[in-house]
């Protein structure tokens, strides 16, 4: 499954900043535009899976898990 997400890039000096609107707290850097994409794309990868990780813990035993496509 693969899901797309705005990244902001801002030239910096020498380097590319970027962050993801939807995503508070994704930022990437990087010498160049596909670098920083790059850095950008782990954060927010990371961040998503320390917030699935949050949200599953203390699920009653009954709860029911699927997954939604979207």
């Amino acid at each position: 499954m693969q899901n797309e997400f705005t990244a902001i890039i801002e030239r910096d000096g020498e380097w590319y900043i970027a962050y993801c609107p939807e995503i508070p707290g994704a930022n990437g850097q990087g010498k160049t535009i596909e670098e920083c994409k790059a850095s950008l794309a782990a954060a927010i990868s990371l961040i998503l899976e320390d917030r699935r990780e949050d949200a599953l813990r203390g699920l009653p035993e009954d709860a029911i898990r699927d997954v939604v496509a979207v």
